[in-house]
């Protein structure tokens, strides 16, 4: 599916609240709402929209502190990679894994209430780890720019 003017306006218009209803955004693309109906379910059976939720405000919801860690394994295989990628699956203190080019192997974005919450997850939960070589976090301390999208034209 090739898309065009009218579904990157769709695309961004619901990027940027992904609550609109068709007759909303048939105002903001001018398109009828049951055109905007009929390429918003294409675009979501094409997979350019993967779901739709509401941006929380972590601290407020006592998710404080939030860190940078890279992490470096012991050694690489198919199975290994595999079975850190089944941990970091299974730790609510990660929000984003990534794994990576340059000096370390993978990337955490790790969310917590303090330092006290992350202190434990590294030294109870990801040190421990059989696979885990190393580890460097930094922590954040201010955020400049989190818009969790794509920037689309």
């Amino acid at each position: 599916m090739s898309i065009d003017d009218f579904d990157h306006a769709i695309l961004s218009a619901l990027q940027a609240d992904g609550a609109m209803t068709n007759a909303a955004l048939s105002e903001v693309v001018h398109l009828s709402a049951s055109q905007v109906s009929r390429r918003r379910l294409a675009l979501e059976q094409a997979g350019y929209i993967e779901g739709y939720g509401a941006r929380l405000n972590a601290a407020k919801l006592g998710f404080g502190m939030r860190a940078v860690t890279r992490v470096n394994l012991r050694s690489h295989g198919q199975g290994l990679n595999e079975d850190f990628a089944r941990f970091v699956a299974a730790q609510p203190e990660i929000n984003a894994a990534f794994s990576v080019s340059g000096d370390a192997d993978y990337i955490l974005d790790i969310r917590v209430a303090d330092l006290e919450a992350f202190a434990g997850f590294i030294h109870d939960k990801l040190l421990p780890h059989p696979q885990v070589a190393q580890v460097r976090s930094e922590i954040v301390l201010k955020t400049l720019k989190d818009r969790g999208g794509v920037a689309l034209r």
